[in-house]
């Protein structure tokens, strides 16, 4: 496994990151504790969950699994915060990035993570009508009382982080190090103004969604009905057009044509190629199998060379979007990449 810095920070983290959404939910309890320790033992120090998988319950199983495995003083362990946490919970002030939600909030992952730190703590979504200095304050209190180490947003337009920036500097605030956007080679365009931008001021990018869904593994073919129980399919919040994407298709038989002539997985190619693009630290993955955990992992050992990101570039443009999918679980408050 390789390492990187985490943004302007002195941590280094993994160059991948294990996403724990499927964690109590998809995968049980003990399937998450047994890849949550193979992902440790090859090498990967970084998890990422969020409040709201599972309503708390990924964040319990990772706690749980690292209060066993005894590692949490190894890991980068990263949440989230923003969206309802109760189904059909219409109340005005449990949800979003107000003080009061992120403070209360926080101290129940805390709870349920079962530690007394969070190194990275991330707005899982902007919210243009909270004025961001007040969402800034709210973190920049916690980070000072020791509670969390670093700050992160999540899905934020490349001019949110940089209004975000100005504010941490103009209060005296501390500031987002990271910035974790959806990013996949049918899905450019944080190439356009967000990944300059954080290379300009240190943030550190972890793309969520790397495998577009698992649409970039290889799984759905041209021409052939899906499975039901897919993520593409099973109403997880996901657009199925990108099943009726030509395009999207034709991308997927690149990938596979490269990973056929090194003998590789798809997936592992298409994990390869976000891995190595300018500005990123860490995809995240979201295996939800064992098997599913050791394919992602094959990714670090894949090598591609110039005529292989031509070839890419062909069929996928830098700074395009071929199709995308987005999730709308968190309400009209959403930011919308249009």
């Amino acid at each position: 496994m390789h390492y990187t810095r985490l943004g302007r920070t002195g941590v280094e983290v993994s160059r991948l990151c294990l996403g724990c959404m499927m964690f109590g939910a998809k995968t049980d309890v003990d399937d998450s504790s047994r890849i949550i320790d193979k992902a440790i033992d090859t090498g990967i120090n970084f998890l990422d969950t969020a409040n709201i998988y599972s309503r708390g319950r990924s964040e319990e199983v990772v706690g749980e699994a690292l209060k066993r495995n005894g590692k949490r003083e190894d890991i980068v362990l990263a949440t989230k915060v923003h969206g309802r946490m109760k189904d059909g919970d219409h109340q005005p002030n449990r949800f979003g990035n107000s003080r009061r939600m992120i403070v209360e909030e926080c101290h129940h992952s805390l709870r349920r993570l079962g530690t007394d730190y969070i190194d990275l703590y991330q707005i899982h979504r902007p919210q243009t009508d909270v004025p961001i200095d007040e969402t800034l304050r709210a973190l920049d209190d916690l980070v000072r009382s020791g509670k969390v180490r670093y700050i992160g947003c999540s899905t934020f337009a490349a001019w949110q982080v940089v209004e975000s920036l100005w504010a941490a500097k103009e209060w005296g605030l501390n500031r987002f190090v990271t910035e974790q956007p959806p990013y996949h080679l049918l899905d450019r365009r944080i190439e356009r103004e967000l990944v300059p931008a954080a290379q300009t001021y240190g943030l550190g990018i972890i793309p969520w969604s790397p495998l577009a869904g698992g649409f970039l593994t290889g799984k759905y073919r041209r021409g052939e009905a899906p499975s039901p129980d897919t993520r593409l399919t099973s109403g997880q919040g996901r657009s199925p057009a990108i099943l009726e994407n030509g395009q999207a298709f034709t991308v997927v038989e690149t990938l596979a044509d490269l990973a056929r002539a090194r003998g590789s997985s798809i997936g592992q190619v298409a994990l390869a190629w976000c891995m190595s693009q300018p500005g990123i630290t860490s995809p995240i993955i979201g295996p939800r199998t064992m098997k599913q955990l050791e394919d992602n992992l094959g990714a670090v050992d894949v090598e591609l060379k110039d005529d292989d990101y031509e070839k890419i570039d062909a069929v996928a443009p830098p700074g395009r979007v071929i199709v995308s999918y987005y999730d709308a679980e968190f309400g009209p408050h959403t930011h919308r990449w249009t």
